[in-house]
């Protein structure tokens, strides 16, 4: 069973408590580092571009997107896509 963990944030000077399940805040640290960012910067971010009013939703789903853009991605290096 995975734990919701609520964390404070400041985004933009602005206090802010985001409730994330663990695998959610794990997987957002690790789009993080890919990408060359902080973790703070990522969530303004994905506040700054959010169409939903609640800001856990939005990065659940901006987790979910970055994750099933990567599985569309052929596989680096697989042979069924190189030319003969």
């Amino acid at each position: 069973m995975s734990q919701i963990a609520k964390r404070s944030i400041a985004i933009r000077n602005h206090k802010t408590s985001i409730s994330l399940e663990d695998e959610f805040w794990s997987s957002l640290r690790e789009i993080a580092l890919t990408e060359g960012t902080n973790l703070k910067d990522l969530i303004a971010e994905i506040d700054n571009g959010r169409a939903h009013a609640n800001l856990s939703c939005a990065i659940r789903l901006y987790v979910l997107d970055h994750y099933r853009l990567r599985a569309r991605m052929p596989a680096h290096g697989d042979s069924s896509h190189e030319r003969i």
